[in-house]
């Protein structure tokens, strides 16, 4: 499994864990770290996902709830919710990341920690999500010529 992967996986888990702890956030970021131990260069490319999630929490969470309209927020399963979390994340504010590969990528981590539908549930909502991007959807955006 490569660095990436286990890298979203820990910012799916800090973000179960913050659901768990009913927002709260660890005292430190070493305690999260302690807790689910992992190589400096996969926190590396982790940390910058957990904290743009943080920071951009309220407006994923209403695109989640507008293109989940006839479900109510609540009742997505914590795991489904932190998957969506990340990906919209990624699709919303990481143009050096192609929104094909964040789907592909939620889709997998739904599958390994989420229930039966989970995978095909995340990728009904992330396709809406996409239906809506303007940035081109299989390549990252070079910021040279942005």
């Amino acid at each position: 499994m490569g660095k990436r992967r286990k890298a979203r996986e820990a910012a799916v888990q800090y973000h179960f864990w913050r659901d768990l702890q009913h927002g709260a956030t660890p005292e430190k970021m070493e305690d999260f770290w302690d807790f689910c131990p992992m190589k400096p260069n996969i926190r590396e490319f982790a940390q910058p996902l957990i904290q743009g999630m943080v920071e951009h929490l309220p407006e994923i969470d209403e695109r989640i709830r507008k293109y989940c309209e006839n479900y109510e927020f609540h009742r997505i399963s914590p795991v489904d919710r932190n998957v969506l979390r990340l990906a919209i994340y990624e699709m919303l504010f990481r143009d050096d990341i192609p929104p094909v590969v964040s789907i592909d990528e939620a889709i997998e981590l739904a599958k390994t920690f989420g229930g039966a539908d989970s995978g095909r549930f995340v990728n009904g909502i992330l396709d809406r999500v996409k239906q809506d991007l303007t940035r081109p959807l299989r390549e990252a955006v070079n910021k040279q010529n942005s």
